[in-house]
């Protein structure tokens, strides 16, 4: 009788884990949002292009600061108590050499941008090296055992205090200086409130087997990670380059739209997924069923979200960002398409690496990133919308041999996991066609805040009418999982 005790516990732990990591994830991105929008409509496109700049050589230099280790720790199925002292401690002594090696260095980045302004804003924002390095650890052990309670209040307080600090700054007609504030006080919130909460101190010392052990790991983890940087920026340090700050930031916007979209309907299931799957490597059939339901789960949500976007991005811009963000339109609207696929997508590196294959991570993302740097090179010279365009055709031309990957791994089958997305598919597609018809009706009849209220609620309604009434069955898995939760609130509460 004991596994299955063990079974209903750690489903009870991950599901805690998916309402905390909930409440951080949508908290945090909700009032993100906001702040974003309010910063977007005080600064303008060269503001936020001049932070996207610096942040292109600061978010590389971020990678091997934590040298992987946070993921060996999570990942591990024996974790004592010197891989944590080893982790710490070498995390701050890289986070110091980090900073400064980014204060000798910022001088380098602003002329290679030819912006010298870049040179004071990365000497203040690479303080923020030191600051990570004090909280990866933690945060880490607090992932490992399925605790995001610490994580999301850190997270709102961290995003509330960061926001207030940027938004003020703003008013006051500070520039670019509001969002390097921003940054710097978010990062220090976060370092304070997890101390706060953590119970574990680091003893000093430091190991050099265990730290063999997590570099063992990790080591792959930070290979992924430069590939997936420069798949990912690359973008970014083309437009900057040949196109200038402007341009970034009409580009950034637009992907940073796309980001907090995909982390509020994403982050929570990812961010539970990689401990839980880490748990069932053993267990390749449960791994496999909850592969499933968690892309499952992700499309319905994800899918109408995106596609929505690309309909409504012309009304979405102009009533939360402002008229001077209009070149931005086109971007969002192409770079939704690669949301979609990007939803569901997210979980094939959490299956890799959960099963211990960050090797196997690796090739992916240097074949990604090679036909990356290939496609954006060409194509910014068209532009920024050429640059997205390629975005989205490379993603969807290489996520079919990601799936040949996870079905070596842990035995996928193609067409009942193509055949899931089907529903959401046609949900979509109707719901689509709802908003353009009621946006032709009503585009002159009333101001535009109204028509784009009107136009999410009936293609919300018409989407989830349809996903009830031919998937009914989905619709009670997932409230099958949503009411044990529910029921042990109210049952405590009642206490």
């Amino acid at each position: 009788m004991e596994p299955p005790k063990e079974s209903s516990n750690f489903r009870q732990k991950a599901l805690k884990g998916v309402f905390w990591s909930a409440i951080q994830n949508w908290g945090r991105q909700a009032i993100a949002f906001i702040v974003f929008a309010l910063l977007a409509r005080l600064l303008g496109p060269e503001t936020f292009g001049l932070v996207a700049s610096a942040s292109i050589f600061l978010a590389f230099v971020t990678i091997f600061l934590d040298q992987g280790f946070s993921v060996a720790i999570i990942q591990r199925k024996e974790l004592e108590p010197e891989h944590l002292d080893t982790a710490f401690w070498t995390n701050f002594g890289i986070g110091l050499l980090m900073t400064a090696f980014s204060i000798a260095a910022a001088g380098l980045v602003a002329d290679f941008f030819s912006q010298p302004q870049l040179t004071p804003i990365i000497r203040w924002l690479s303080l923020s090296f030191v600051i990570i390095s004090l909280s990866s650890t933690q945060e880490a052990i607090f992932q490992r055992n399925l605790d995001f309670k610490p994580l999301a209040i850190r997270e709102l307080i961290a995003v509330c205090l960061g926001g207030v600090v940027g938004v003020t700054m703003a008013f006051m007609g500070f520039g670019v200086w509001s969002l390097v504030s921003q940054q710097l006080v978010n990062g220090l919130a976060k370092v304070v409130v997890l101390w706060s909460a953590s119970n574990w101190r680091p003893r000093f010392r430091f190991s050099q087997k265990h730290f063999r052990e997590l570099f063992a790991f990790g080591i792959n983890v930070v290979g992924t990670q430069i590939l997936n940087f420069v798949n990912r920026r690359s973008d970014d340090l083309l437009i900057g380059y040949f196109l200038g700050p402007v341009a970034l930031g009409y580009y950034s916007v637009a992907y940073r739209l796309l980001l907090i979209i995909t982390q509020l309907l994403t982050g929570v299931i990812n961010q539970v997924a990689m401990p839980a799957f880490s748990r069932l490597q053993q267990e390749p059939e449960k791994l496999k069923n909850a592969f499933y339901k968690v892309t499952q789960l992700t499309s319905l949500i994800s899918f109408p979200a995106f596609l929505g976007m690309a309909a409504l991005a012309p009304e979405l811009v102009r009533v939360l960002f402002g008229e001077q963000w209009l070149p931005s339109i086109p971007v969002m609207q192409i770079l939704a398409f690669i949301g979609i696929i990007h939803s569901v997508s997210y979980f094939h590196s959490t299956v890799i690496t959960a099963m211990g294959k960050p090797d196997w991570k690796l090739k992916l993302n240097f074949m990604h990133t090679i036909v990356n740097v290939i496609g954006f090179a060409i194509a910014v010279h068209w532009g920024i919308v050429a640059v997205a365009a390629v975005y989205v055709i490379r993603s969807y031309l290489l996520t079919p041999v990601d799936l040949l990957f996870i079905r070596k791994l842990i035995g996928i089958k193609l067409r009942p996991y193509l055949g899931q997305y089907v529903i959401p598919l046609t949900g979509v597609l109707a719901m689509t066609g709802v908003i353009f018809v009621f946006r032709e009706l009503l585009r002159n009849l009333v101001n535009i805040q109204t028509l784009l209220a009107v136009c999410i609620f009936l293609g919300g309604m018409t989407y989830i009418v349809l996903i009830i009434s031919l998937a009914p069955h989905i619709v009670q898995q997932i409230l099958d999982i949503i009411r044990p939760s529910i029921s042990k609130k109210l049952g405590q509460s009642k206490r």
